[in-house]
């Protein structure tokens, strides 16, 4: 009896004893998650959702023609559907997870194993998600530009949903996964220079010269419909990259801090960078042209911006706009294919622009991170292999993709239906009275 109660107290101690062992192990897991971080990658996501609803809706609304504009909005509105479903049933799991040196492995299709207790670094992992979701929902959304006004809608759904997996996915996985490409060579490419706007703004060259121009190019005025949409969408787009950029820090601090003041360094030296050029050639400063400058240093500040310092961004920002500038005007001319709201002029190059400049600007000297053993020359190196991939990536996948859509359910709209304008053709709608 005397054994049995020693035995029992013995037991009741040690179990007494471990208690605060598991109090501590549980205080452990709850600390993990950081509220202030959680906080602001919310907000963010937010942000970053906003730059398509509604900011490049609006942005590539009043671009076009008054008879396309509610062709325009809708293929936004529908892409951040399609692609946020495709997103949770196959694509985070083929760009984030762990697989080979070009994408990922299938272990999270459908979430699999993401809970509401499930944390990615401090925030949760839902968070995440969402955040890496307006990502996937903006990139093929950029692209519509290239071929607004022509395309047919079916094609356009299909087109974007086959880039966004075979392209998007796997660029994502290169470049922002550990055991990717990019990410094995050192690539720097904080927010998406090669990911995001690289990648889709050689889709949209290869989409407008494979659909062909809009019809009466070159011989009509094709004036946008409302300048004062596209500034306000701009605006908006301006607004929202503060999320794209410093949430991709994906926690509140100085790195994030940083990236948030680069990235207004760098507009406004782009706004101002074009305004000069267009007003030495056409003699005066455009709205237009003013909101389309600051896309473009809103490009190329984003690979950039979670390594380089204030000099920096504004190397970085006034290159983007003048180099922008030219290749939208001169270069889009004199190759004759019909860009109509300049997606390769604006983020293919200005995120050319970018990943080739942030090797540049991470130099401790112009106050980027790059350390004492930084070496600008082998720096640069890698951002243009990966540039050169990418363009090599999204060139193949789109020129595959559009010739096998060609062959079957056609590209553009007809003759007939682009004189009316999508709006009425293709959903039965009009925005205005013609």
């Amino acid at each position: 009896m005397t054994n049995n109660l020693l035995t029992r107290k013995s037991l009741l101690c040690l179990f007494l004893s471990g208690l605060p062992m598991v109090a501590s192990a549980q205080e452990e897991a709850e600390s993990a998650l950081n509220s202030g971080d959680t906080a602001w990658m919310i907000v963010a996501t937010v942000l970053v959702l906003f730059m398509t609803l509604p900011g490049l809706a609006l942005f590539y609304g009043g671009l076009v023609r008054s008879k396309n504009v509610l062709s325009v909005l809708v293929q936004c509105l529908v892409i951040a559907s399609v692609m946020s479903i495709l997103w949770i049933i196959y694509g985070f799991s083929f760009a984030v997870t762990e697989g080979n040196a070009f994408i990922g492995g299938g272990s999270e299709v459908f979430l699999k194993g993401t809970t509401v207790d499930t944390l990615e670094g401090t925030i949760p992992k839902s968070v995440f998600i969402m955040f890496q979701m307006t990502f996937a929902i903006i990139t093929p959304a950029l692209i519509i530009g290239a071929f607004a006004e022509r395309m047919k809608f079916s094609a356009v759904m299909i087109f974007t949903s086959l880039w966004f997996t075979l392209s998007y996915l796997p660029v994502w996985h290169m470049a922002w996964n550990g055991d990717g490409l990019f990410a094995g060579w050192g690539v720097e490419d904080f927010a998406g220079g090669t990911v995001v706007h690289i990648n889709a703004g050689i889709a949209g060259l290869l989409a407008c010269i494979m659909v062909g121009p809009r019809r009466g190019y070159g011989k009509v005025i094709m004036a946008p419909h409302s300048v004062p949409m596209t500034v306000i969408g701009a605006c908006m787009l301006w607004v929202g990259w503060f999320g794209f950029n410093a949430g991709s820090a994906v926690t509140a601090d100085g790195t994030a801090g940083m990236a948030m003041l680069v990235t207004q360094v760098a507009t406004a030296a782009a706004v101002l960078g074009w305004l000069a050029v267009e007003s030495i050639i056409s003699g005066k400063p455009t709205a237009v042209g003013a909101a389309t400058g600051a896309v473009a240093g809103l490009v190329a500040i984003t690979p950039a911006s979670g390594s380089c310092g204030p000099m920096g961004a504004l190397l970085i920002g006034v290159a983007s706009g003048v180099v922008c500038y030219f290749c939208a005007t001169t270069l889009k001319r004199a190759l004759g294919y019909d860009d109509s709201l300049d997606v390769f002029g604006v983020h293919g190059v200005g995120g050319i622009v970018g990943a080739v400049l942030t090797g540049v600007c991470m130099a401790p000297a112009l106050g980027g991170s790059g350390g004492d053993d930084f070496n600008m020359v082998s720096q640069v190196v890698v951002q243009v292999k990966s540039i050169l991939v990418t363009i090599l990536w999204s060139g193949v996948v789109s020129a595959v993709v559009l010739a096998a859509l060609k062959a079957t359910i056609g590209l553009r709209a007809s003759e007939s239906d682009e004189e009316r304008g999508l709006d009425q053709t293709a959903h039965s709608e009009s925005a205005y009275e013609h």
